[in-house]
């Protein structure tokens, strides 16, 4: 029994929320129905409910925006509330006027109240009312005239401001008259087609603001507790990154004051479930002005639960069902904070991009069990370009801030996602940033932290570059696993002993055209393999020699003038995770290096640590490989021959013979153009029509594998089984020639 008067909620929602109140739902006794669009049918949320119900195509528009279409799929599934997290539908008071006329519980506010704050000068004018601190401002403006007069009596620096949206769209900072002209059309154009209103207004600016809040909880009845206060000042492009509770370093005065003028605001209209009242805090003044209402549960939600040790979302779900409990017991008996939490916001983008989102497929993710983290990923996990990149909060908790960012940059380092880009790096720099460290920092802090983690940028892939590790995934050929690993293994391992390497560290290789890649930090790297034109910043620059690269430094690798591959080795190899026990990309079976792809435009990849390595040397010459036009290559017979397979004279002539290359070959496969066989027989028998055909037999790298009539030099992402014959096998220390070689191949059989 859950004690509520509905058994079912419908979560309105994806990511790491849908998971969060699912989760809850689940621990209140409640059964879950999760909405989903075409791109999160393979989600976690999706999992995890007991029911899920498709909504429609990937856009937002045409799925978790269709309001129309939740509120069918909760009545079908009989379910007798809705939840509808943050974004989306979460503010939209038509959709929560739909659920209720449906006659179904909103888990949040009334839609009088998602009215009343949804537009800032409405929320300003119910903020003035209840006597809440103010920036100095105007009301809705007429025109641009209007506009630059009010701007006057405030005195610039100001804020123009769309009345409506949120998340810093439609803002723009005017320091003078012209800046205001400027800005104006911009402004209302980007306000009317994101929120379909161009109405807007001014505030005065304040220069060095921090970001503070108040977290409100109303019973709908006037009972308003207030639960602290935030600080989410570290921001970049308007939107929050790093969260804490409470806020550091404000003056009792203004904690106290904003927590009694959110009360009092919430108070008076009523107010009901979770919000939060936002503020500017001028440090300089000591002054906080009302900013704005968020009529939600907030991203930042988990630092407020942590020193207040409440489960907001099992409060919202609770009143949703008509129980006031927890509002008349916090009045009765308030709890005090008990010490200080953080949350950084893990964000699939890349901040050398400025903070590009980053789309893919998750390889590899994993997070402390020491820390809260509240996510949706998991190895798999499609990362949408349709929606907000959040994929995890990492929070963590101390008797005081300085144990509670030292917990916050433990949880970071215990961190990783592969498979996108993210601003993993960048948030570990925070906990010693020296004005996070004394509190000092403000919403422009975070434009002015660099990721230092030693890494690589993709600016141009070139034909087919991937990851590779020395032997590669071995011992699982015998099901179907090939060892993938660099073709010409003899230099790549060089290049990584010249480094200081162990030899099988993982690198590149790189197939005819080369990458082009900006080195995000120092680096030492080398290049080996085919001769191929090489430059550092458009200066040419000698392979099989140690390259020192200063951060910002681009290496370009052409296309070799003999040979098909060049190998790329950086001091302490590079940091890919292990699949299977090795780094090496099979790209057919979407495994390996740090996408389960070749490299891609944009993508990031991590390095080793390259303490202790040392510069490096350079190979010596004589120990480098040559890169003839023409190849003699070792083999051994067998194992399907003569005479029972082939004929003496086809043996001869295959041994003879300068075998061309053919252009369709690849990792899987050399294939080899040349004379055909004349075969021993005259058919396959039971395996076959073709004389090449046997029964399915075990292959080995560099085994010549005879499919009908061409021979195919087999490669490490070859097939493991097969039923073609195989009349020689190439010897293990000439299988470095097969990728090397684009031209001709002789084959010479060893005794």
């Amino acid at each position: 029994m859950t004690g509520l008067p509905y058994d079912t909620l419908l979560v309105a929602n994806r990511g790491e929320i849908a998971v969060r109140i699912i989760r809850t739902a689940r621990a209140l006794g409640l059964r879950t129905v999760a909405v989903h669009s075409a791109a999160d049918a393979g989600a976690l949320h999706v999992h995890l409910a007991d029911e899920a119900v498709p909504l429609g195509p990937a856009p937002a528009a045409q799925s978790y925006l269709r309001g129309d279409l939740v509120v069918q799929a909760a009545l079908r599934t009989g379910a007798g509330a809705i939840h509808p997290g943050y974004g989306f539908l979460s503010e939209n008071a038509g959709f929560a006027r739909q659920v209720e006329e449906a006659g179904l519980a909103f888990a949040g506010p009334t839609p009088e109240h998602l009215e009343l704050f949804g537009a800032k000068h409405t929320a300003r004018a119910a903020a003035q009312a209840a006597g809440v601190p103010l920036l100095a401002g105007t009301g809705l403006l007429a025109d641009v005239d209007h506009a630059v007069a009010e701007a006057a009596r405030i005195g610039f620096p100001v804020m123009l401001k769309a009345t409506a949206g949120g998340g810093g769209i439609g803002m723009r900072a005017c320091r003078d008259a012209d800046e205001l002209v400027a800005a104006w059309d911009a402004v209302r154009r980007t306000a009317a087609a994101g929120f379909g209103t161009a109405d807007v207004f001014l505030e005065r600016l304040v220069e060095r603001a921090r970001h503070v809040e108040v977290q409100v909880f109303g019973d709908g009845a006037g009972g308003v507790v207030t639960l602290g206060d935030r600080d989410c000042s570290l921001q970049r492009r308007n939107q929050k990154v790093v969260e804490e509770a409470p806020a550091p370093d404000l003056p009792d005065a203004v904690r106290t004051r904003i927590a009694d003028a959110a009360r009092d605001l919430a108070a008076s209209v009523g107010y009901r479930s979770a919000g939060t009242v936002e503020y500017v805090y001028d440090a300089e003044r000591e002054e906080a002005s009302f900013l704005e209402v968020n009529t939600r549960l907030q991203v930042e939600h988990p630092v407020t639960e942590a020193v207040y040790d409440v489960d907001l979302v099992a409060w919202m779900l609770r009143l949703a069902g008509g129980d006031t409990g927890m509002v008349r017991d916090w009045l009765d008996a308030p709890r005090a904070p008990r010490g200080a939490a953080v949350e950084a916001r893990v964000y699939a983008e890349n901040p050398d991009r400025d903070n590009a989102p980053s789309a893919g497929t998750v390889t590899h993710a994993a997070f402390p069990a020491d820390v809260r983290v509240d996510t949706w990923v998991e190895a798999g996990t499609t990362v949408s370009a349709h929606y907000d990149p959040l994929l995890a909060k990492v929070i963590a908790r101390g008797e005081d801030r300085e144990q509670a960012w030292a917990a916050l940059a433990r949880g970071l380092d215990g961190s990783r996602v592969d498979g996108v880009a993210t601003n993993l790096g960048l948030l570990a720099a925070l906990p010693d940033h020296p004005d996070v460290v004394a509190a000092r920092h403000d919403t422009g802090t975070l434009t002015h932290v660099a990721d230092a983690s030693p890494r690589f940028e993709v600016v141009r892939p070139g034909m087919l570059a991937t990851i590779q590790d020395w032997p590669g995934r071995t011992g699982l050929w015998h099901v179907g696993i090939p060892p993938s690993g660099p073709m010409d293994d003899l230099s790549f391992r060089l290049g990584n002993q010249a480094l200081g390497n162990p030899e099988g560290a993982p690198g590149l290789e790189c197939t005819l055209q080369g990458p082009a890649l900006r080195f995000r930090t120092a680096a030492t790297v080398m290049v080996t393999g085919a001769p191929a034109p090489v430059t550092v910043d458009g200066v040419p620059v000698a392979q099989w020699e140690p390259l020192s690269l200063e951060p910002g430094a681009v290496l370009d690798v052409g296309a070799p003038d003999r040979g098909m591959r060049t190998y790329v080795l950086v001091a302490g190899g590079l940091d890919a995770p292990q699949v299977l026990g090795s780094a090496a990309t099979f790209d057919l079976g979407e495994i390996g290096g740090t996408t389960g792809a070749p490299l891609r435009t944009g993508d990031v990849v991590r390095l080793g640590d390259a303490s202790g390595v040392g510069q490096g040397r350079p190979v010596p010459p004589q120990e480098r490989p040559e890169f003839p036009g023409r190849w003699e290559v070792a083999a051994l017979e067998g194992p399907h021959a003569a005479p029972e397979f082939f004929t003496i004279d086809d043996m001869a002539e295959f041994y003879a013979t300068d075998w061309e290359v053919h252009f369709n070959s690849a990792r899987t496969g050399v294939r080899l153009v040349g004379p055909r066989p004349t075969w021993a027989r005259s058919d396959g028998g039971e395996a076959g029509l073709h004389p090449s055909n046997i029964h399915d037999t075990p292959y080995a790298v560099g085994a010549v594998d005879y499919t009908g009539d061409l021979p195919i030099l087999l490669g490490p992402d070859g097939p493991s089984l097969g039923g073609f014959t195989c009349p020689a096998t190439v010897a293990v220390g000439h299988l470095w020639k097969l990728p090397a070689s684009g031209r001709a191949t002789r084959s010479a059989s060893c005794p």
